[in-house]
């Protein structure tokens, strides 16, 4: 039987914390890969544990958006990291993109599309005149042409992607039930897999309160 992929996002500054995850998300129905964000990227001795953690599938979260010697540059100063994954804003350009890529070796380079926390009234108040959809479709070319690795996007908005971009699909703004609380576009984990997510990004619905019975909650809604 295919396992489930999941990546369990370590957002705390706490050390402790990220050890507790680690320790009590190991089980034998997921794949499971840990994504660290800038929170703790940029905790003290965050850089120092990443450096150090062994057989794990690590996920750097930088959302790096930025001109292309700075995202190349950036890429080369965690190479010692040993990502497998690392992300970057698609809305930084081809050119970026592709620098980026140049450099990124062995780590998979994943495109960042719209992020879960806007819809399209957010986007309107940003500027843009298209929709969530139509803009996630755009960048899924754009991830195409620069030959990324994976793509970032909502679940809602996998089936578009998957239309242009046929490598890996990661999705974010997972939701075992309807509170969205900072999340604007959601899914549940079922209905995520059901889409055609190759990877699930969950963090609060597990790491928040008792770990292991989170992890049990899942495997029963994906039983159901």
């Amino acid at each position: 039987m295919k396992k489930n992929k999941i990546f369990i996002a370590c957002d705390t500054s706490k050390i402790s914390k990220v050890k507790e995850i680690i320790k009590k998300t190991k089980n034998s129905r997921f794949i499971v890969g840990y994504k660290f964000g800038l929170e703790f990227l940029n905790s003290i001795g965050g850089r120092n544990f990443i450096s150090k953690l062994k057989n794990k599938i690590t996920f750097g979260d930088y959302k790096l958006s930025d001109i292309p010697n700075t995202t190349s540059s950036t890429i080369k100063a965690v190479k010692d990291l040993n990502f497998n994954y690392l992300t970057i804003h698609i809305n930084s350009g081809l050119e970026s993109l592709k620098a980026a890529k140049k450099v990124s070796g062995k780590t998979k380079l994943v495109g960042v599309t719209v992020l879960t926390s806007l819809d399209d009234k957010s986007l309107k108040g940003i500027g843009f005149n298209k929709d969530v959809k139509k803009i996630v479709l755009q960048q899924a070319r754009l991830a195409k042409k620069a030959k990324l690795d994976a793509i970032v996007c909502s679940a809602r908005e996998v089936k578009i992607v998957k239309k242009v971009f046929k490598k890996e699909i990661i999705t974010p703004g997972i939701r075992f039930n309807s509170k969205a609380v900072d999340q604007k576009r959601i899914l549940t984990p079922k209905e995520a897999y059901k889409n055609g997510s190759d990877w699930l990004v969950i963090g609060r619905p597990i790491t928040k309160g008792n770990i292991k019975k989170n992890l049990k909650n899942l495997i029963n809604h994906l039983s159901l």
